[in-house]
Order: C-alpha cells, then sequence, then structure tokens
C-alpha cells in the first residue's frame, strides 16, 4: 500500500514518486564523483607533462609522465638487476604484511591489557611515551647492523611502525567503553574474559579497525625504509638505485607501483571493516550516501 507525501509544490506525491527522486539524485551524484575523481589526475599528470615539456620543471629532477609509463613498461617487461619485478615485489609486500599482522597482534593484545588495567597503565605509561618519542625510522639502522640484510630487521621495523598505531586506538578503544554497562554485566555474574569477550573487545573494534586503515600504510614504509637502509632484494632496494642513478622516473614509478599495492590492501581492509563491524548502526555520512 502506497501513502502520499505533500510536496514543495503542493502536489501530493506518492512513496514511488520519492524513491525515483532519491535514486535520480543518487545517480547525478555518483555521476558527478566519478567525473570530478577522473578530472583531479588529468589535471595533475597532463599538468605535470605540461611543464616537463615546454622546460618550466626539469624533467631530469622531477621526472616526467611519460618516463615513467616507459620506466614501468621496462621493470615488467625487462626485470631489474635484482631479479623480476615480481619478486622484488612480493618480497616488499610479504615483509610489509608479516611487520603488519605482528604489529597489530601485539598493539591489540598489549592495548586491552593496559586499557583494562589502570594501574599497570599508570606503571608503563611514560615508558610507552619514550619509546614512542624515539624516530622509529633511525631503529631500521640498528635492525640492520644487528640482524643482517634478511626478512626479519625488515619485518621488525614495519611491526613497530604499525604496533604503536593500533596501540593507542585499541588502548583508548578499552576506555571509552561504557563502565556502566561493564558494571551490569559483573552484576549479573559475568567472568572477566565473558566482560572482555562480549563488551570490552566489540566496542573497542571500531577504534581497532580504524587503526589499520593507517597501519598498513606505516608497514610498506617500514619495509621500504629497510630495503633502503640494506637489502639484496626488494622495491626499496630499486628506489635506491634509481635515486643513485638519477633516475627520478623508476623512482615515481616503484612509487606508483607501491600505491596499487597499498590501495588494493585498503580495499580489502574496508570490506573487513563492513564485515566485523556490520552490527554498528551506519554514521550521518553514510545515511547521506544512501
Amino acid at each position: 500500500m502506497s501513502s502520499t507525501i505533500p510536496g514543495r509544490t503542493g502536489l501530493v506525491e506518492t512513496e514511488s514518486d520519492v524513491q525515483v527522486t532519491s535514486l535520480r539524485a543518487r545517480r547525478r551524484r555518483t555521476r558527478k564523483l566519478w567525473i570530478a575523481r577522473i578530472l583531479v589526475p588529468v589535471i595533475v599528470i597532463g599538468g605535470w607533462q605540461l611543464l616537463t615539456s615546454v622546460g618550466w620543471l626539469d624533467k631530469f629532477f622531477f621526472g616526467q609522465p611519460t618516463g615513467i609509463w616507459h620506466s614501468l613498461v621496462h621493470l615488467f617487461t625487462k626485470g631489474t638487476a635484482f631479479g623480476t619485478i615480481w619478486l622484488n615485489l612480493w618480497i616488499t609486500i610479504s615483509e610489509a604484511l608479516y611487520g603488519f599482522l605482528l604489529g597489530t597482534v601485539t598493539g591489540i593484545v598489549v592495548g586491552l591489557i593496559l586499557g583494562q588495567n589502570r594501574f599497570l597503565a599508570d606503571v608503563l605509561g611514560p615508558y610507552i611515551k619514550v619509546l614512542n618519542s624515539i624516530p622509529r625510522i633511525i631503529l631500521g639502522s640498528i635492525f640492520i647492523v644487528a640482524f643482517g640484510l634478511g626478512t626479519f630487521p625488515k619485518v621488525l621495523l614495519a611491526s613497530v611502525l604499525v604496533f604503536f598505531i593500533v596501540f593507542f586506538n585499541a588502548f583508548q578503544g578499552v576506555r571509552e567503553v561504557d563502565q556502566n554497562l561493564i558494571a551490569n554485566i559483573r552484576v549479573l555474574g559475568a567472568s572477566p574474559l565473558q566482560v572482555a569477550r562480549h563488551v570490552t573487545i566489540p566496542s573497542a573494534l571500531t577504534w581497532i579497525i580504524a587503526s589499520l586503515h593507517t597501519a598498513f600504510g606505516f608497514a610498506i614504509i617500514g619495509a621500504l625504509v629497510a630495503e633502503v637502509l640494506g637489502a639484496q632484494h626488494g622495491i626499496g632496494l630499486i628506489i635506491s638505485q634509481a635515486q643513485g642513478n638519477f633516475d627520478p622516473d623508476t623512482v615515481f614509478a616503484s612509487m606508483a607501483i607501491m600505491a596499487v599495492v597499498t590501495l588494493t590492501a585498503e580495499y580489502l581492509i574496508t570490506l573487513l571493516e563492513r564485515r566485523v563491524l556490520s552490527w554498528r548502526p551506519p554514521s550521518r555520512w553514510e545515511i547521506q550516501a544512501i
């Protein structure tokens, strides 16, 4: 049974008319959104190509989009001095992925423990702030010296970068849990493990998963920086060699490859977020998008 709704013009609109109008407005917004998204790279890359072609920007220092495309073709067809691009790409992705998993797991565990134990958080809080203030990129040199040029120091540096992002979000997520809800659950006889499983962890998931979007990017940065400092394979090593040869096109080409990897990971994390947090009510922005 359809209902009637007073319209702006004073005429009576049916419910189906309102749905059709809403659908058209959503399609217009989607069309404008994609046009704007396509225009941004067209303007940036086209302007870059134009400025380097006319000589207002020196392509020796800033590269050129056509040169970057030729470098990409060369990397994927001819390979590099350190093996095929697929081999080097896989090594960098595996280092970043292991570091991401290690940093995420340790960050969540430590964040949940300290978030639920105020005494322990007060004891360790100053030391965690001191560790967080250390420039973690510098740790890469220490890890390379201590553990060699293998995979482990890259994984370790990536995990250190990820740990603090996930830890602070998990810690704050636990602190934001409604204490009245926890008190009521305990009154009903729930054990500490049941409180953590059914209340604390689900409530902190929003904070934790939100941190993963940023954390994977930092895992990629950690792996690349460690490879620049010392490695036998990897995209970071290709970037380091291109820098030494004054080849900005290959540097930008390697950055473009890693950007595609990061965007793919971001898409997968978004799918995970939608699945894990499907119980969460939609936000104001999500309601407007619908």
